[in-house]
């Protein structure tokens, strides 16, 4: 386990930044009109429920930083069960962890995940770079778009292993944009295509967070028979609002984040 947050939340930024070139520009972008560092308001991680991998083997790494679990979260339609973690630190990113209920898929699907995860060794699971260590296993072009058709969240998985899935800037740390429709305004402007599935901005000022993200960069994965161009990772933009207490809403929205989880989707 990770010594300290810093270390283990830069080395999640250098392997994300490696498969999503375009979060630089989005710095830029975004970084133009403010002199000071931009806020992460959260990362998230994707796992499988199987035992060895399960959600709470990646949660211990964060647990053992001074995390505690805040909230769960379940996606009936996706298959998907989360929780969030948050650290008593106000300037530490919070982090969502979900995974796929393997058992609700079918058989087939079921054994190739087994497969991939049995391959990995039981004591990377607990090492220091586990959550950015990527696959533990190879596999074929075919196989990934087998389970492409049933999950795009277990293709993922497979095609990407252990990483951060996303960053997330904090709007209401942003000098230059007060909102995240400035925010999308700002990255259309410059090209960028936004994840529509469900409105550009996922949750209101009612739901107290408003959230929004790019889709996916395609970035070259050497299978094991080619080399395909496929959705690697994406970056969030969340905003969040007071509560009654005056303090601002720290958890998640599962409505939208179910709708989040389609930046990694390949475009039809």
């Amino acid at each position: 386990m990770h010594a300290d947050r810093d270390t283990l939340f830069r080395h999640l930024w250098e392997q994300y930044l490696e498969v999503t070139p375009s979060a630089q520009e989005v710095h830029r972008i975004l970084g133009d009109t403010q002199d000071s560092d931009i806020v992460n308001d959260h990362i998230a991680l994707r796992t499988f429920n199987l035992e060895k991998v399960n959600l709470d083997k990646l949660a211990a790494h964060f647990l053992a930083l001074g995390y505690r679990e805040c909230g769960e979260y379940q996606f009936e339609a996706k298959k998907l069960y989360a929780k969030h973690f948050e650290h008593d630190d106000p300037n530490a990113p919070k982090v969502f962890i979900s995974e796929l209920l393997v058992e609700e898929f079918s058989p087939q699907l079921q054994a190739t995940v087994r497969a991939l995860v049995d391959q990995i060794d039981p004591d990377a699971v607990s090492a220091d770079n586990f959550l950015y260590s990527g696959t533990h296993w190879a596999i074929d072009f075919g196989t990934y778009q087998t389970l492409l058709a049933e999950s795009e969240y277990a293709a993922w998985l497979a095609a990407w292993g252990y990483r951060a899935n996303h960053f997330t800037v904090s709007v209401n740390h942003l000098t230059g944009f007060d909102s995240v429709e400035a925010v999308n305004t700002a990255l259309k402007a410059k090209g960028f295509a936004l994840n529509s599935s469900g409105g550009e901005i996922k949750g209101s000022p009612w739901d107290l967070l408003e959230q929004s993200s790019t889709l996916a960069d395609k970035v070259d994965v050497a299978f094991i028979d080619r080399t395909v161009a496929i959705p690697s990772c994406f970056y969030e933009f969340a905003r969040r609002y007071p509560q009654a207490n005056g303090e601002l809403y720290t958890g998640f929205i599962a409505a939208s984040a179910d709708k989040i989880f389609e930046s990694t989707h390949a475009a039809g």
